[in-house]
């Protein structure tokens, strides 16, 4: 017996050289054999992958600790060890793979700054103003036969010469209508409406004002063909302070954007929650698994939840911007579809875990399946189902934001646009504006579902 077990230890040896773990399953530790097996392999796997021969090391240092672990039955060698040396190898790689570097927070202070000091600065509300303000279209580059360019826009009269021109030559932009001996800037407004040029002066004491101003090289960059005629919009603006304070073009966007945020959670929840209703019936073991044929649809539905929930919203809402164009729309039909597979699936379990008792009962006096869903089924899940309802409501409010950025509307399509401007104050207030209404729904949302349950 003893010459057996020596035969054993010796074979156990051998195998774990061989193969880390099996050393182990010889000896009857099972459960550790098979778990230093896969880690193993994993190990080595992602060192393969990861193509730095000096990772090998730790590798066949988790070998070694496996060896001495075979060698110190029953209780092997300790285990922290080798889990340490795993953990050193996952999170090297992948402190290297995801280029982790903390200094590069603190390399670019003046980047830094840039960023962070607007944003210390939110634009919510500003002083109350009046504005004169009119502007004319001009041609440039020049075609055949280009438009006048004078226009009056609410008594501000604006006219341009020559009535075309190519960039970096020069023109006269004139205007008249706006206050006397007061400031007025020009800004030039390309094809894109984006801003490409900005002019100041003072008007004389008629209320009139000349700028001589070549066209900006900028003006043309953003045209899908340079050398077409393209209508471009030099626009005169004068602004003075009056009493009172109002939202700022931010604030109102914001305002827009939360609005239609919180519709679109709300609407993409209820049709969600009433989509998923009728099939968490039908993803219920306890309610289908009554005959093989019941078993096959639970499986078949089960099988969908599980598909179109690992599907991240975002995605879907890329797939439905492609299909019925850019709006809210798209991002509402993304979040239902999501909502339907996740809240089919908790409403689901919850069904599983209902009272036995009423069921059994309502099946014994011979009712079919639809009665006994209405009598034993919906009155022991109507509290779980609200709560859960509107957790996922909160949930959606959330989801929302980031579905605009793919352009499925909501705070999310103001969001990337101020990213993409570079408009850090703007997006401080997006921000604060976002926390305050999920901290205001995470608030009102948990005490329904206290006074649910």
């Amino acid at each position: 017996m003893k010459k057996q077990g020596t035969l054993i230890s010796i074979l156990a040896v051998i195998l774990s050289i061989l193969v880390p773990g099996l050393g182990q399953i010889v000896q009857k530790r099972n459960k550790r054999g098979s778990t230093i097996l896969l880690l193993a392999m994993a190990a080595l796997l992602i060192v393969v992958w990861y193509k730095v021969p000096a990772w090998y090391y730790v590798v066949g240092l988790f070998w070694l600790w496996n060896i001495v672990d075979v060698l110190l039955p029953p209780k092997g060698a300790p285990l922290f060890v080798g889990v340490l040396i795993w953990l050193v190898l996952a999170y090297g790689i992948g402190s290297q793979v995801t280029n982790f570097d903390p200094g590069a927070l603190f390399k670019n202070q003046e980047r830094a700054a840039a960023v962070i000091n607007p944003m210390l600065h939110p634009s919510f509300f500003e002083s109350k103003y009046e504005e004169r303000k009119g502007w004319a279209f001009i041609e440039v580059p020049c075609s055949a036969n280009p438009p006048l360019p004078d226009k009056t826009v609410d008594g501000v009269r604006v006219f341009i010469a020559p009535s075309c021109a190519n960039v970096n030559e020069y023109l006269a932009i004139s205007a008249e209508g706006l206050w006397p001996d007061y400031p007025v800037t020009l800004y030039w407004i390309d094809t894109i409406s984006a801003q490409s040029g900005k002019w100041e002066s003072v008007t004389d004491s008629e209320g009139k004002v000349t700028f001589l101003v070549a066209v900006p090289p900028r003006a043309l960059t953003n045209s899908t063909d340079p050398t077409s005629p393209t209508l471009h919009q030099p626009t005169v603006e004068q602004r003075r302070q009056i009493k009172g304070i109002q939202l700022t073009k931010t604030g109102g966007y914001l305002l827009q954007g939360i609005y239609e945020t919180i519709a679109l959670a709300l609407v993409a929840t209820t049709l969600g929650a009433i989509l998923a209703l009728p099939i968490s019936f039908l993803a219920a073991r306890n309610l289908m698994g009554s005959n093989p044929f019941t078993m096959a649809i639970y499986y078949i539905v089960r099988t969908l939840l599980n598909f179109f929930r690992s599907i991240e919203a975002l995605i879907l809402a890329i797939i439905f911007v492609v299909i019925v164009g850019l709006g809210p729309f798209p991002g509402m039909l993304a979040i239902t579809v999501h909502t339907i597979a996740a809240l089919g699936k908790l409403y689901s379990e919850v069904i599983e875990g209902i009272n036995p008792g009423p069921i059994e009962a309502v099946r014994a006096t011979g009712a079919n399946w639809v009665q006994v869903v209405r009598y034993a089924v919906i009155p022991q899940i109507i509290p779980s189902f609200t709560a859960l309802t509107i957790y996922r409501w909160d949930i959606n409010v959330r989801s929302s934001t980031i579905i605009g950025f793919v352009g499925g509307g909501g705070i999310g399509f103001y969001l990337y646009q101020w990213i993409l401007l570079g408009d850090y104050r703007s997006l401080s207030s997006a921000f604060i504006a976002i926390a305050l209404v999920v901290i205001i729904l995470d608030f009102f949302s948990a005490r329904l579902r206290e006074k649910i349950r």
